[in-house]
């Protein structure tokens, strides 16, 4: 992976489709059908608001993965500029780490390439239940012993700048994720809760609750871990509330988010009041389609999925 990573242009974005042997491709409708979710998963994930237990690598894969991963913590000033967004440490606590960044795709094989993991666009196109793009990566890391939160939220409300609602939120884990190491929590049924305000995503952890009603805080009380072994995801909705607090555990905590979007999503940036945070992102006019290098589609279900029926899917209507 370490030649092949020389032997591209810089700018992995540049690449619509894999780059190297790392996930091996279905060729045909029936391929996909070890990777497709049960009705009762997709049923879940309406009810609940996430879906967790979903297998996208192999214990090799990720192995492969986290050697970028040291990469991607100390990268060349030319690569840096590849970001969207790159923090060594987000953490408002001095005493605390947070590793925070966005856009590894467009700069090792390994993360560029598991945005086209079959495990996870099967189950990205049933949840979304249409064919989608992708809307930017993300990547977490909390050091053991003083890893750092990621306070209560709604992953929508930091993405106004697009429309409609039409996202989905995978969270792959690069080490196992337990209580004891910081993993995520999530509230069931709160993606029906409508978009709440933002009350920042690395400060004070319970901070949300300040904007709850009597009800909501009730439902808070009972929040549930989402502990999985590596190489395995959870999805969410875009309005489902979580967080993930800090880690005390003598191991790291590494993830990596895919953050996808359906099929002709397009930019709501006019009156956005944040613009200044998405100065190193794509342009994303008002009302134009997201699409191009930035922002590749990564499944089409008519194309992918042409003899197949009968696949469960979820309904945003």
């Amino acid at each position: 992976m370490e030649e092949l990573a020389t032997s591209l242009a810089l700018d992995l974005a540049n690449y619509s489709n894999p780059v190297s042997g790392l996930f091996n491709q279905p060729t045909t409708p029936e391929e996909w059908k070890q990777y497709m979710l049960t009705e009762e998963q997709v049923k879940s994930f309406q009810e609940n608001g996430f879906l967790s237990g979903i297998r996208i690598l192999t214990e090799e894969q990720v192995d492969i993965l986290n050697n970028e991963l040291v990469k991607l913590q100390a990268v060349s000033p030319e690569e840096k500029e590849l970001f969207y967004h790159y923090e060594s440490n987000e953490s408002m606590d001095p005493q605390k780490v947070l590793f925070h960044a966005i856009g590894g795709w467009r700069v090792t094989p390994g993360f560029h390439d598991i945005i086209w993991s079959p495990a996870y666009r099967m189950a990205a196109y049933q949840l979304l239940g249409q064919s989608f793009r992708l809307f930017h990566d993300q990547l977490f890391c909390k050091p053991a012993k003083h890893g750092g939160v990621v306070a209560w939220h709604q992953d929508f409300s930091y993405w106004t700048f697009t429309k409609p609602m039409q996202h989905l939120t995978c969270w792959i884990g690069l080490d196992d994720a337990t209580t004891e190491n910081g993993c995520l929590y999530y509230i069931r049924g709160s993606h029906k809760w409508g978009l709440l305000p933002i009350t920042g995503l690395t400060g004070d952890m319970d901070a949300v609750t300040q904007v709850l009603t009597k009800e909501q805080n009730e439902v808070f009380k009972n929040k549930v871990a989402n502990e999985l072994p590596k190489g395995y995801a959870s999805f969410h909705h875009p309005l489902t509330m979580h967080g993930s607090y800090a880690n005390y555990s003598d191991h790291p905590r590494r993830a990596v988010v895919i953050n996808s979007m359906a099929d002709g999503t397009l930019g709501n940036t006019a009156d956005y009041a944040r613009m200044e945070a998405l100065h190193s992102f794509p342009k994303m006019p008002q009302d134009q389609i997201l699409d191009g290098k930035f922002f590749p589609l990564l499944f089409d279900g008519d194309k992918e999925l042409a003899s197949l029926t009968n696949v469960p899917k979820a309904d945003w209507k």
